[in-house]
This record gives C-alpha cells, sequence and structure tokens, in this order.
C-alpha cells in the first residue's frame, strides 16, 4: 500500500509541474523545455504531442528504441525535456533529450552521449526519501537485491517491496549488471550492519543490454 502511494505521489508530482502552461512555439531556438502531454500519433523517428493549448513534433533519435523497445502509442501520458529547433525553413519542433512514459514508469534517453549530463531524477515521491544513483555491478534474481556501487560506496539494495521483480525476465524493466540507475527509497534497519538499501523506485538511466 505505501509503495502505490508512494508511485501515485510521484507521477502526480512530475505531472504537476508548471511545464504544461509552456508554449514551445513561443520560446526561442535551442531553448531548454520540459512538458507534458499526450501522444496524439507515432511515426518511425517522431511523434506529435498534444500539450493541452496544441499541438507539437517531437524528434527522438532511434539509437536508443530497437526493436526490441518499448514503441509509444497513441494515448500515452509522458513528460517530454529537450531543445526547441526552430528552423528557418521548418515548423518548429522539439528535439527529445528525454521522454517520460507514465504508464510504464520508464525514462528513453535520446542518445548514449546525453546520458550522463541528463541522468536525473526528477520525482520527489517523499521528502524523507534518499536518492542514490550508481552502476550494477552484480544481481541476484531470487534474492531480490543488487549491489549499486555508487562512486563512493558499494551498497545492496533490496526491490522486494516494489510491486514486480525489476530482475528478474518479466516486465518491461528488467535490470542487469552495467545498467546505470537512480533509486529512491530508505535506508533499512540492517544498514549499518550489511548496508542494505530498501527500493521504493528505481528509474533506469543507461541500460547495457
Amino acid at each position: 500500500m505505501n509503495n502505490a502511494r508512494i508511485l501515485t505521489f510521484a507521477s502526480l508530482t512530475l505531472f504537476a509541474l508548471p511545464a504544461v502552461a509552456i508554449n514551445p512555439y513561443a520560446l526561442e531556438d535551442d531553448s531548454w523545455i520540459s512538458i507534458n502531454g499526450e501522444v496524439t500519433s507515432v511515426t518511425a523517428d517522431a511523434f506529435e504531442l498534444d500539450y493541452g493549448d496544441g499541438q507539437i513534433t517531437v524528434e527522438m533519435d532511434d539509437g536508443d528504441r530497437d526493436a526490441d523497445g518499448y514503441k509509444l502509442i497513441q494515448g500515452d501520458e509522458v513528460r517530454v525535456s529537450g531543445m526547441i529547433d526552430d528552423d528557418f525553413y521548418d515548423l518548429t519542433t522539439i528535439e527529445a533529450s528525454s521522454v517520460y512514459v507514465k504508464n510504464i514508469d520508464t525514462y528513453f534517453y535520446a542518445s548514449a552521449m546525453d546520458e550522463e549530463d541528463i541522468g536525473y531524477s526528477i520525482i520527489s515521491p517523499s521528502v524523507t526519501d534518499t536518492v542514490v544513483q550508481g552502476t550494477i555491478t552484480s544481481v541476484d534474481a531470487n534474492g531480490e537485491q543488487f549491489t549499486l556501487d555508487s562512486g563512493l560506496q558499494e551498497l545492496t539494495v533490496e526491490v522486494d517491496e516494489l510491486t514486480y521483480n525489476p530482475l528478474d525476465n518479466e516486465g518491461f524493466q528488467q535490470l542487469d549488471v552495467g545498467d546505470r540507475v537512480s533509486v529512491q527509497g530508505s535506508i533499512d534497519h540492517d544498514f549499518f550492519e550489511g548496508r542494505v538499501f530498501e527500493a521504493n523506485y528505481v528509474t533506469t538511466l543507461y541500460s547495457a543490454s
């Protein structure tokens, strides 16, 4: 129940940000934008976004969307972050750096070179939550835990409180060694003995597979 409330609050927080009021057509070329909306149509490397007061084309680098990746569909609620592309000869579009898809609770990044620059989480489920980012160095699917190297230390992250197991072979999010993730959660009572971190939410920043 607590996890469900946290995830619900996270989604509401994300989609309640003031970016929804922005008019992308009023921004200058190369301006940064974060905007919420609904997908109305999809092509191979772009989609149309209804942001409430109009529609705009969002272009994505297809390097991170292989045949096994998630395909956007009409009706998906998303949050797009990227740059305004206002070419004199073309219509105004958004060059997406990242797209958050609400119904699968996952970020997609347009290209690998952008991932470290924009590899942050804008979701704040709880002010008491701790956020750690790092690279997965080992996975125990049966034990529902993985080891995370944050650069300063290694700690064990338990995912048994999630509504799904991101370490098994089922579902869209399948974490593995080499993946870079952002974990939001709380320190377990045994943290000082075994450095255990109880995850409430895991965001994939970069997939090594």
